[in-house]
């Protein structure tokens, strides 16, 4: 017999994906703020040694006046592309969601705390993981 306790628990997670595999990634437990962002693009804008170019799909807080304001002060650093509204399909960071969803529910976390621990641990970059990022390639001829 198995024992459950019925509570669940929830981690949040935001990533970037580089055309070349390069994945920025951070796990947190609050709510997703143009603070949490703002904090995050920092790190691919100072790490990159050139200018990053994101591409966002369209959640409330990409379009924030706080966001906006910071792009506008590190414009030398970092320019928001916005998607079409629902197109997860030429979004690279939901090919990492699924394979995150795969690997942290066989965890069978007993806490929010291993729950983000075992999510960081997933997401950590790896060998297998640029071939998952990059996805099924297809070509025009």
């Amino acid at each position: 017999m198995v024992r459950i306790n019925g509570k669940r628990f929830k981690v949040n997670i935001m990533s970037a994906v580089a055309s070349r595999g390069a994945l920025w990634f951070t796990v947190f437990t609050g709510r997703f703020t143009a603070n949490v962002l703002c904090a995050f693009l920092d790190r691919p804008a100072v790490q990159a040694g050139r200018k990053v170019h994101v591409i966002a799909n369209r959640h409330p807080v990409h379009c924030c006046k706080a966001v906006k304001q910071w792009l506008a002060d590190n414009a030398d650093h970092i320019q928001l592309h916005l998607m079409s509204g629902y197109s997860p399909e030429l979004n690279p960071d939901e090919l990492l969601n699924a394979d995150l969803k795969r690997h942290v529910s066989a965890a069978r976390a007993t806490s929010a705390e291993d729950l983000a621990r075992e999510t960081r641990r997933a997401a950590a970059p790896a060998p297998h993981r640029l071939r998952v990022l990059q996805g099924p390639r297809t070509f025009a001829t």
